[in-house]
């Protein structure tokens, strides 16, 4: 690494770490308010501002300019909350009894029990950084993927504050890469579960219809799924007007007779999340390049 952007990166550091230092001071709703604060003021001065208007014209194409423009600055809100409660994640986790709401807990009920292990899949909704340690803290083992930031320093940091909200030893972070690939298969001959984040673009994956548009899309998990025999269940996550968080986990999918392959059965998947989108298009990660 070359002396200046080391210099720079650890600079990075020192900054989200004060933050992080102050932020779990102070009450969780008031970390989280200042989040969206700076994020929806500063958000639309960036590029990325664009990529989520386009994206949300690919998604309600009809939409005028004053719904776009409340959305949008609201996803930024959203963005800002999530990112500041990832900082005090450990905090967040437990306390979560006071801002985490829980339902479907009765799909649940009766298959925690025959120590099976699950495909749980959401998207980028709401906090999505909760998901893993509340299926942790519900007493599933879990493994999960996530992306290696380019800087190091935050990148330990922030994965510290991820695997410090986990309660069994057996749960786990994995950084996309070959290796993440080894150590789900690993966990699942374990009987551990998986979290998997389906909406995001995936350059390997193969283009689906996602709101009408042809996009990349990861399948594999799906393949995993039908190998190990393991129930696929959707986790729906939102962010209420007073700030808390619901996640609410359906029922495992039953794809119908006529959906069988890869292909069909993630058109089925992201006809479910598409209505999780437009039910709550403020909740969602617009600054995601998901259609290009």
């Amino acid at each position: 690494m070359k002396k200046i952007k080391k210099i720079k990166y650890f600079l990075e550091y020192i900054i989200v770490y004060i933050i992080s230092l102050i932020l779990n001071i102070l009450p969780i709703n008031f970390s989280s308010y200042i989040g969206g604060f700076i994020f929806k003021i500063f958000g639309p001065l960036t590029k990325t501002h664009f990529i989520a208007k386009n994206n949300y014209l690919k998604i309600f194409p009809l939409a005028k300019h004053k719904e776009v423009k409340k959305n949008i600055l609201l996803s930024w809100e959203n963005l800002g909350r999530t990112f500041f409660e990832l900082l005090i994640l450990p905090k967040l986790i437990k306390l979560s009894k006071k801002y985490i709401k829980i339902e479907g807990l009765d799909n649940l009920k009766n298959l925690n029990t025959k120590n099976e292990r699950f495909m749980f899949i959401t998207i980028h909704q709401s906090n999505w950084e909760i998901v893993v340690p509340i299926i942790d803290k519900l007493k599933f083992r879990v493994g999960a993927i996530y992306r290696h930031i380019n800087n190091p320093y935050l990148n330990n940091f922030i994965l510290k504050k991820r695997s410090n909200s986990l309660n069994n030893i057996k749960s786990f972070y994995t950084p996309k890469g070959k290796k993440s690939a080894v150590d789900i298969i690993k966990a699942i001959k374990n009987n551990s579960s998986v979290l998997v984040v389906v909406d995001q673009k995936d350059s390997a994956g193969i283009n689906i219809p996602f709101f009408g548009n042809d996009v990349k899309t990861q399948t594999g998990f799906l393949k995993i799924a039908k190998k190990y025999n393991m129930k696929i269940i959707p986790i729906e996550n939102t962010r209420t007007s007073t700030n808390i968080l619901n996640l609410k986990f359906h029922q495992p999918i039953k794809f119908p007779k006529n959906v069988s392959n890869s292909f069909e059965q993630m058109k089925y998947i992201h006809l479910i999340i598409e209505g999780w989108i437009k039910n709550n298009p403020s909740n969602w990660f617009f600054q995601h390049n998901r259609f290009n």
